[in-house]
């Protein structure tokens, strides 16, 4: 397992121009943790002087399909929508599109963030052309199996994930917690690329009172709050379970839902009284986080949880359990509870509901640890990475992680 980072809070500046090629099932306009994570990392090259060619599915926006790569361009391929999922979908395999446009300008190195069938003939094709590839695994495909009641093919979907990640030549993954997980069992070139949050996006100075006052809330009363898909692999029912019992002490406290996705209907129809705000995007998003007091995030099937960092940033106590952005961000006690089991979720999200003074400390705290992190950190890291791949291919000197 390695650990690509530079020295904390020093951002490399290398700008040695090259072109890298993103290939990904999930993409904006489509919200979720995945898309707007590799969203961010193309960005993030292209800020750097980088050209950068995003490969994705055709979508409901697009115009004409494009298929002739060029500098900062997104090339589009037929995809089908995913059952169970509206408004997503995946990528049909395009080997032979890939071919030809990787022929005529071969990328420096290419980087596969969904494991779907355009990821799997990506991937095919880089090593059939002699392309560095790095894969990145974003999503727990083997833990969803036993939330969609196939818990029978979770050893099946593992296995089939490592074979698929170890054809690249590294995978890429949010956590160092992960990596170690995944490196015992054998992935072979597992690579920990730390994430971030905007601390000027995502900040208590965001908070808005009449937002809360559309929620029917006083100025002492709880706004809890949950961001992220609604959806079975979330464990909703946790955070049902511990706002239920906030309510118990907390009769006017609210729970405020922000998200969309299969479940919302349905849940929504057991809580007449939950609040559902749908999906909110950009200041919007911010400005509900930021209105927020107590923060649950129940997901057991993560591979990082961007969103936990973001409650942090914008001031509000986090409840989530001890893995993935909180096992590496989140400290018990000091900025809400990481915790370990459905019991502990419940205890700590009342003992913060009843106790306003820990947790404003606490999201102050968590605030401020948030200060540290830097974007543009990211963008470096992850240059490094690709760019060591492409001086590998060239017999140059392998571009070493930073401890």
């Amino acid at each position: 397992m390695k650990r690509l980072m530079s020295e904390p809070g020093r951002i490399d500046s290398r700008t040695e121009e090259k072109h890298y090629a993103i290939v990904t099932e999930t993409y904006p306009p489509e919200i979720n943790g995945v898309a707007l994570t590799v969203r961010n990392l193309a960005q993030g090259l292209r800020a750097r002087g980088h050209h950068v060619t995003v490969i994705r599915p055709r979508q409901a926006a697009d115009g004409q399909p494009v298929s002739e790569a060029s500098a900062d361009a997104d090339i589009t391929v037929p995809g089908m929508k995913l059952p169970r999922y509206p408004g997503l979908q995946f990528g049909l395999p395009a080997g032979g599109k890939l071919r030809r446009l990787w022929r005529d300008q071969p990328p420096d190195a290419i980087y596969v963030a969904t494991e779907g069938p355009l990821g799997w003939s990506a991937v095919n094709t880089a090593r059939q052309l002699g392309i560095p590839v790095a894969t990145g695994l974003h999503t727990r495909f083997d833990e969803y199996t036993r939330d969609y009641g196939l818990g029978f093919l979770q050893g099946l979907a593992f296995a089939w994930m490592r074979w698929f990640h170890n054809r690249a030549n590294a995978t890429l993954v949010p956590t160092g917690e992960l990596a170690s997980f995944l490196s015992a069992r054998g992935f072979r070139q597992a690579v920990h690329l730390p994430r971030a949050v905007d601390p000027q996006r995502f900040s208590p100075a965001h908070r808005d009172t009449q937002l809360r006052q559309q929620w029917g809330l006083a100025s002492d009363d709880l706004a809890v709050i949950y961001v992220g898909r609604i959806a079975a692999e979330k464990n909703l029912g946790l955070a049902v379970r511990a706002f239920r019992e906030i309510q118990t002490h907390s009769p006017h406290a609210r729970f405020i839902w922000v998200g969309e996705g299969p479940q919302r209907a349905a849940l929504a129809a057991a809580n007449p009284d939950f609040i559902f705000c749908g999906l909110q995007l950009h200041q919007a998003l911010a400005t509900h986080f930021a209105s927020g007091d107590l923060f649950l995030f129940p997901s057991r099937s993560e591979t990082f949880g961007n969103v936990t960092l973001e409650a942090m940033a914008s001031g509000v106590t986090t409840v989530a359990f001890n893995y993935g952005a909180a096992r590496e961000h989140l400290r018990n006690g000091r900025h809400g509870a990481a915790v370990d089991t459905d019991e502990a979720f419940i205890e700590a999200a009342v003992a913060l509901a009843r106790h306003p003074d820990r947790r404003q400390q606490q999201g102050r705290a968590a605030s401020a640890a948030m200060q540290r992190l830097h974007p543009d950190q990211v963008a470096a890291n992850f240059d490094a990475l690709l760019g060591g791949l492409d001086a590998q291919r060239n017999g140059q000197e392998e571009v070493s992680p930073c401890n």
